[in-house]
């Protein structure tokens, strides 16, 4: 990026290699969004039950989120490829087992069973794209709009996955979202895992350098304070997801009208997408921490009144106003990790965030699906709002780990990604790149 030029799109796009993994990686990340609602509209289908089919999917949410930041703690030590190309495999086995259980109407011990698999080898491209973003800009003011960018295709997938599935569960099969899921992670996996001359370059470490070292323990990305906050800033966000997929499936349901559900849920995504275009094209006059409670604040007061809505138009109108406040507050959770997490652990840390994503939104499903049984779709839509609530009384009250040196460990983590090299800017530069508040 020249002098003086402000950081945009066009410049983010214009780094050297950044296609070669954006396209593949696009292609990977895209079944990620259809895994949830294929599993709900499936096992809704063979077992008549939301609150069975929700439960389904937060096994395979929960084991997600159990295993995707070993994953990624894996990924920095030996490479994205070594577990790319095993796990899509073993992901894509683990569909079409649960597929099969579902149409045999197996027994639903049977089916959580399969979830487990399922969800563990989610693989987490996201994270790894970001992780690839970080490599080639560590330092650079392009990385925020990297975040955004990101975002934006994140939530690209959120619009096309649940209409897509949506769309083949009710016009095909039941079972075709899934199969479509498998089919499009076993294909795009092996494309990005292919792309192996983009991803971060693996930080070994020998016995000398003490702890850190390969014959002792590799401190975790968790063990960071800010870290910690921040997963509990992003259960509170899968809380949403999971409680508008599961809500708006029963509401569709309700009125007599299914074939609605992908359509409120894409604008719901939609509106996500926007914000998120918005934050990599405007130039932001506050950090990223000020720009990440103003959007939660938001997203809790947007959640608070679907519960009350019973028109389709109002609440398009108000999922819309929802996803305009998530991508703020998710865009500057992942530019923060910059700031508090050393290149060696990035791959992890990124993960963490995704899988407490997971983790939320399996929470919610498993209670909206119970609530939307009980009493109703509209009971269900108080899960997003608390779970919104709860995690803005913790970002507001641990705000200051969120700022570079906020805790000892995070202290520790940076001195010790510094020490080892991860990049070719210092932990005290880099950070200073990156305004925090």
């Amino acid at each position: 990026m020249k002098d003086g030029e402000r950081p945009g799109y066009g410049q983010l796009l214009r780094t050297p290699g950044a296609w070669t993994f954006l396209l593949p990686g696009f292609a990977a990340r895209q079944p990620f969004a259809m895994l949830t609602i294929g599993i709900i509209l499936l096992v809704q289908h063979t077992t008549g039950s939301y609150g069975s089919a929700g439960a389904v999917a937060a096994v395979a949410g929960v084991s997600m989120a159990l295993f995707a930041p070993q994953g990624g703690r894996l990924a920095d030590r030996f490479g994205q490829r070594a577990v790319l190309l095993p796990g899509v495999v073993v992901h894509a086995a683990s569909v079409s087992a649960l597929i099969a259980l579902a149409l045999a109407d197996a027994p639903l011990w049977a089916l959580f069973t399969a979830a487990v698999p399922t969800g563990a080898s989610v693989p987490q491209i996201g994270p790894m794209v970001r992780a690839r973003w970080a490599a080639k800009l560590d330092g650079s003011p392009l990385m925020p709009t990297a975040a955004a960018f990101e975002s934006v295709t994140d939530e690209f997938t959120f619009v096309v996955g649940p209409v897509l599935a949506t769309a083949l569960c009710t016009g095909v099969h039941p079972a075709a979202g899934l199969i479509a899921e498998g089919i499009l992670t076993l294909v795009g996996g092996l494309l990005f895992a292919a792309q192996h001359r983009t991803q971060p370059p693996v930080v070994r470490r020998d016995d000398a350098t003490g702890p850190g070292g390969s014959g002792g323990t590799r401190a975790s990305a968790l063990s960071v304070p800010g870290v910690r906050v921040l997963v509990v800033a992003f259960l509170g966000i899968g809380s949403v997801f999971g409680g508008m997929q599961v809500s708006l499936t029963a509401f569709t349901e309700e009125i007599g009208n299914p074939g609605v559900n992908g359509v409120l849920y894409g604008v719901f995504a939609a509106g996500n997408m926007m914000a998120g275009i918005a934050c990599g094209v405007v130039a932001a006059k506050n950090g990223p921490l000020r720009r990440m409670i103003i959007g939660y604040v938001g997203l809790a007061l947007s959640v608070s009144v679907l519960w009350s809505l019973h028109s389709v138009i109002l609440l398009g109108a108000f999922g819309l106003l929802v996803g305009l406040c998530i991508a703020p507050a998710l865009i500057s959770g992942y530019t923060l990790v910059e700031s508090l997490v050393p290149a060696s652990a990035r791959t992890e840390a990124f993960t963490w965030l995704t899988a407490a994503v997971a983790l939320g939104q399996a929470a919610a499903v498993t209670s909206a699906g119970q609530l939307a049984d009980a009493h109703g779709a509209s009971a269900g839509f108080l899960v997003p709002l608390v779970g919104t609530v709860m995690a803005l009384v913790t970002l507001l009250a641990l705000r200051t780990r969120l700022m570079p040196g906020g805790g000892r460990s995070a202290g520790r983590i940076a001195a010790r990604g510094t020490a080892h090299g991860t990049s070719g800017t210092s932990g005290e530069d880099h950070r200073s790149q990156v305004p925090v508040d």
